[in-house]
């Protein structure tokens, strides 16, 4: 049987890591939880934590309360446990060798504890670009994969994992990281925008418009008239390009007769924007096609990568409908 080994995050930015490593244990926070000796189940510890934490968003509970009972009913006696210390970049590697306790007043009220036999360190700089990848992820604490527990035993034991990597491997599953990263992050990007509501999804379409260097004028709530948002480069329509966007934010596809209808309702010297979260029906995308009029199409997708091309350039309310932040990669 192989074993477990799980990471388990010694506070915000280790700063209980020399805790861990001195007086031989893990711990998790979670101060307004009390003693959890006597819980049986995943349910009663959502119970608990509803009731010590009253405001916490569902997603962040669901979080919560999954590491909270991994840690308690999940962890047992024999497993490995890892944490790293960044000052230091090596990772102590020990076993668990106590049930579940709570011990309150420990250091930063970290209470929830499992003593730990610490084995020994493996440094980061050892580790596979895989096996980084994996240590690195964000949460308190997660279990580790068979072949990242294989490499920790190996290092752990003076052996080199093998094969080693060769520059190229490295490289290339650099590449396969970041691509996913990546692709995550534009998941959830259209996750926030698909979030939003009509009015707001109105007002991020007038925001990318302006942050590509329109003026724009959006249409006062009331019944729809075909014509959501103008953008023009004077603001007035006076100025060529003048852009007609109609927004539809739905889960259904928009077929052939909203585009046909839409279409119809613009003048010669316009541009047609029709933007739909939903998408659109291979008979609308065909309309579009054979307008006399130029019309784009923008689905959730091309709106998404809108955004996040343009979004150093946008204005604060824009920013302010869908946060997001940069994130830095080593070249």
């Amino acid at each position: 049987m192989k074993e477990k080994m799980w990471m388990i995050r010694a506070g915000r930015n280790a700063s209980l890591v020399q805790d861990f490593e001195d007086k031989g244990y893990v711990a998790v926070g979670w101060i307004e939880m009390d003693d959890l000796t006597n819980v049986k189940s995943k349910a009663d510890i959502e119970k608990i934590h509803i009731k010590a934490y009253p405001d916490q968003k569902a997603g962040k509970r669901r979080m919560s309360v999954g590491q909270i009972a991994r840690f308690r009913f999940d962890i047992k006696e024999g497993d490995l446990v890892t944490t790293y210390n960044p000052e230091y970049r090596i990772y102590l590697v020990g076993e668990i060798v106590s049930d579940y306790q709570y011990i309150p007043k420990s250091p930063g009220d970290f209470n929830h504890i499992r003593k730990v036999n610490w084995r020994g360190k493996v440094k980061r700089d050892f580790l596979s670009v895989r096996t980084k990848n994996t240590v690195g992820a964000i949460m308190t604490l997660f279990l580790l994969s068979d072949s990242a527990t294989q490499e920790f035993q190996l290092l752990l034991s003076g052996k080199s994992p093998i094969p080693e990597d060769t520059d190229d491997d490295k490289e290339t599953e650099m590449d396969e990281i970041k691509k996913d990263v990546m692709e995550r992050a534009f998941e959830f990007t259209k996750d926030m925008i698909q979030k939003l509501d009509w009015d707001e999804m109105q007002a991020l379409v007038a925001g990318i418009l302006r942050l590509m260097g329109y003026k724009t004028r959006v249409s006062s709530p009331g019944p729809d008239k075909g014509v959501d948002i103008n953008a023009s480069p004077d603001g007035l329509g006076l100025e060529q390009p003048r852009i007609r966007a109609e927004v539809k934010h739905r889960a259904d596809a928009v077929g052939a007769p909203l585009l046909r209808s839409f279409i119809g309702g613009l003048r010669q010297n316009d541009r047609g924007l029709y933007v739909s979260t939903g998408g659109f029906t291979r008979e609308s995308r065909y309309e579009a096609e054979r307008s006399t009029i130029p019309v784009t199409l923008i689905d959730i997708d091309e709106l998404a990568d809108l955004l996040i091309k343009n979004y150093d350039n946008a204005d604060t309310e824009t920013k302010a409908l869908v946060p997001l932040v940069k994130l830095y990669w080593p070249a």
